[in-house]
């Protein structure tokens, strides 16, 4: 019995070999700017801004 196919993690069509771990050069273009734009976030208290002192 096989692992199932691992999804890309953008879209969740199946993954390219070419462009893993996503499917396309589309969907990895879409990651960046996710990045590039605080898309993403850690769980957790925000962060200080640099003027506080601690």
């Amino acid at each position: 019995m096989s692992a199932p196919a691992r999804k890309c993690p953008v879209c969740g069509k199946p993954r390219s070999a070419e462009h893993a771990p996503f499917c396309s050069t589309r969907c990895k273009d879409r990651d960046l700017v996710r990045w590039l734009d605080d898309g993403y976030k850690a769980p957790g208290p925000p962060a200080g801004s640099p003027d506080e002192e601690g």
